[in-house]
This record gives C-alpha cells, structure tokens and sequence, in this order.
C-alpha cells in the first residue's frame, strides 16, 4: 500500500515478502471472477481482431479504420465520469451486472447482424461504439471491486493479476480471432465474444456481496462535481493526468493503423501481429519489478517511451513479417511498462472514497485520448500516407517527454476502503 504522501519512486512494486504473487488465486471470489475475466478479456480481443478485419475489409480508408478504435473510446467523453460516481454510490455488483448483460446484447446483435451480411462501415462503428458505452460504465466499478474480494494482505498481488490476466488474454486472443475469422468469418468473432461475458455474469451472479456502507453519501451528479473539485486542486492527480493525456493521443497511431498495415498478411497475420504485441505486455510486466529496482518511476517511463516510439517509428518501414512481430513485441511490452506504472498512480493519487471516480478520470483521459488520437492519425494516414502518420506520432512520442519534468508522477493514498459491513447481501 503506499503510505500518505509518498513519492512514487519510493514505492516497491514488488509483492510482500512471504507472500506468493499467486496468492490472491487461494481466495474463492477473487479467483473464480479472475478466471471468468480472462475468458472475457479474450473474447474482447477476438472481438477487437474481428471488428478491425471487418472494416479493412468494407473500406480501405485509413480514417474509417482508424475509427473503429476511436468509436469503442469515445463513449468516454460522455458517461465515464457518471460510471465512477454510480460506482461510488450504488451497489457495484448489479451495476456490473447490468453493464455485463448490455455488452452481451450488443455484441450478439452485431454478430448475427454480420453474418446475415447487413453490417455497413457506420453500422459497425454503432456497435462498437454501443460495447465501448457498456465497457466504460463497467470499469470504474470493476476495478474498484478488488479491496471487496482479496484480502488486505493480496491486495498489491490482487492488481499485478489483474494484469497479468488482460495480457495473458491479449497474447492469446489475438490469434484465436485470426483463426476464427479464417473458418468462419468476423460474425463469429462476435458471437464468442457475446458468449465470452457469461462466466463473468455468473460470477457476480453468485457473489454473495456483504453490505457496504460508503464513506460518504452522495447524490450521483454531486458526487461527480466532489470529484471535480478534488482533482483540481490536487498536483498528484494533475501530473496523473497531463502525463497519460500525452502519452495515450499519440500513442493509439500504431494500434489504430495496424489493421492496414496486417492487411498482406491475412487475418491470421494480423491476429498474429496482435498477439506478439500482448506478448510483449506480458514480457513487460514480467521484467518491470527488476526495472524499478534499478531506475526511478519517472526514468522508468521515460525509457518505455522512448522504445514504444521507436516501434511505431519502424514498423510501416520494415519489410518481413517476422521484423513487424519482432518491433510489435518491443512495442507491447514498453506499453505495459508505461500504462501499468500510470495505473498504479491512477489508483493511488486519491483517498479510499474516491477511488472509483479517480479511476474514472483516469480512463477518462487515457480511453479520451486513445479515441482523439485514433482519429487524427487516422486523418493524417488518409491524407499523408501511414507511415508519414506514424513518423509524427513517434516524434510526437519523445517531444512529450518533455512534461516530465514539471509532472513527476506520485502518490498520496491508497487505503483499503473502510467499511461497515453487516452481511447482508444487496
């Protein structure tokens, strides 16, 4: 946990000696909804294959599929702040329901609408954008469900498997989407993934959630301006928050192009080219407790950046598959390094009763972002070409380096929420 006022440089971000970064998984709750998450996280990702194929198959604009990225973010601008204050103020389990079952509807729907062979480029883009509605309600809920489910001592371990868990699904669903859109097309992708939610349902079905009393009790819409209020006046949540905004519009050039660029090698090429950038993430996590034990946080996150940028720089320029998997790779796992570092100072820049809404935030300008920037360099691609849109997006990479020096990334607080519990369920 990191202690009131601490600098995140000085924070350990290795598990507690004596306890086994595993741990967590001993614990009923946690590890049947961690599982149920991995299953969906890679439906997700079949999803996100599928969808990227769809588009590069009814158009070759690069705007429009760079939209397909642009359109799952950008219901962010809209609800992600009313997602964290529900989240602080309701019961997060039937939000997460309710969220869960929406995203099952559409992604269904979407499936069946594409095998009958009715889905247009703007229809596609409808539902992602409705997912993307379902998803951002969903996350500031889910992620603050884990003091809720892992005891105190595997909390620190309960967050590094959240992690683990995307990336394992992020390694492996890549592929699997390639090979499903080759035996039976971007419909099915969607299908899988509408089935994928329902071991996550059924979890949170079951779950037995004692009563929480919240700190402080609110009105939604006056609970999102006491968020507002505290974040502007606190200089850990605005380096926070200027650092991910820099990073994550430029950024998102090398996802949101990478379908035009997979394009020769077929969709299980592009499945591939995916699943090497999540294999890379994991890789990442993996090396980064060593990283931290030999540099600061900030240096950390600059040589991240620095790596990440040059992947982007360099894969429209290579000419193998092997050499594009090869700088996906790199890629991936300077991305983990960087997003896994803003996370944790997302998740600890703010007392126990706002977590939720920090985190709101948070997504707010790291999804924002990655929408904005798929965007514009999906523009700049249409008019200039793809690699010219990456060229700028690396530079445009190091050039925010530069905020470091004025936003140094720290932390306040951390607490484990307390709570009065009864045992009731809600």
């Amino acid at each position: 946990m990191a202690e009131l006022g601490k600098n995140l440089d000085e924070i350990e971000l290795t598990h507690p000696a004596g306890s086994s970064a595993w741990a967590p998984l001993r614990e009923p709750v946690f590890r049947s909804l961690w599982l149920a998450a991995v299953i969906s996280y890679t439906g997700t990702w079949i999803q996100i294959v599928g969808s990227g194929w769809l588009m590069a198959s009814l158009t070759a604009s690069p705007l429009m599929v760079s939209l397909v990225q642009a359109a799952g973010a950008l219901p962010v601008f809209s609800v992600i702040l009313l997602a964290g204050a529900l989240a602080d103020t309701v019961d997060r389990r039937r939000l997460l329901l309710i969220t869960q079952s929406w995203m099952v509807v559409a992604a269904a729907s979407l499936g069946i609408l594409t095998l009958l062979g009715h889905v247009t480029p703007w229809m596609l883009l409808a539902f992602t954008f409705l997912l993307g509605l379902g998803s951002v309600m969903n996350d500031p809920a889910w992620q603050a469900i884990t003091p809720e489910i892992v005891s105190h001592r595997n909390f620190a371990q309960a967050v590094a498997l959240n992690s683990v868990g995307f990336n394992v699904a992020r390694a492996v669903g890549p592929a699997l989407g390639g090979l499903i859109i080759m035996l039976a097309g971007s419909g099915a992708t969607f299908l899988v993934n509408a089935a994928s939610f329902f071991g996550v349902i059924f979890v949170l079905y079951s779950w037995k959630r004692p009563r929480v009393v919240p700190e402080r009790r609110e009105r939604v819409f006056r609970a999102v301006r006491t968020g507002l209020e505290y974040f502007r006046q606190s200089p850990p949540v605005r380096a926070v928050l200027v650092r991910t905004a820099v990073f994550s519009v430029a950024a998102s050039a090398l996802l949101a192009l990478l379908p035009l660029m997979a394009k020769p090698f077929g969709s299980v090429g592009f499945g591939i080219m995916l699943g090497c950038f999540g294999a890379g993430a994991l890789a990442g996590a993996a090396i980064l407790p060593s990283l931290r034990r030999r540099m600061s946080i900030n240096k950390v996150v600059a040589l991240a950046t620095l790596v990440f940028a040059a992947a982007t720089f360099a894969t429209p320029r290579l000419h193998t598959f092997a050499e594009m998997c090869a700088a996906l790779f790199a890629g991936g796992g300077a991305w983990i390094t960087i997003v896994a570092i803003l996370n944790v100072s997302a998740q600890t820049m703010c007392p126990a009763w706002l977590r939720a809404r920090a985190l709101s935030m948070y997504l707010l300008v790291l999804q924002g972002g990655m929408a904005s920037g798929s965007a514009i360099w999906g523009a700049i691609g249409e008019s200039w070409g793809i690699a010219t849109a990456l060229s700028i997006a690396a530079l445009t990479l190091v050039a925010g380096l530069t905020t470091a020096r004025h936003y140094r990334l720290q932390t306040i607080s951390m607490p484990v929420p307390t709570a009065a519990v009864n045992g009731t369920a809600t």
